[in-house]
């Protein structure tokens, strides 16, 4: 009688920790997929940064090469001005 006892206990506590178990692993899975999702979305706004940092950079550049073309076209007016005097 005692022996059967025991079983039923046993077999109560293992059915238990099945149940458990398989409750864990949903759990994991829902958080495996929320941390895809929150990658993702890290990534979009990685890529977000860089293209508005490479925007700004471009017209950056763009400025300073049309300023550096104006400055050099009024050293060339000026000494051809003066060459002509």
């Amino acid at each position: 009688m005692e022996h059967s006892i025991r079983r039923a206990i046993l077999a109560v506590l293992l059915s238990g920790t099945t149940l458990m178990l398989g409750q864990n692993a949903k759990d994991d899975m829902k958080q495996a997929g929320r941390d895809v999702k929150q990658a993702g979305k890290a990534t979009r706004d990685a890529a977000k940064n860089t293209g508005k940092a490479t925007a700004k950079t471009t017209k950056t550049a763009g400025k300073k090469v049309k300023h550096g073309a104006h400055k050099t076209a009024a050293k060339v007016e000026e000494k051809t001005r003066d060459k002509q005097q």
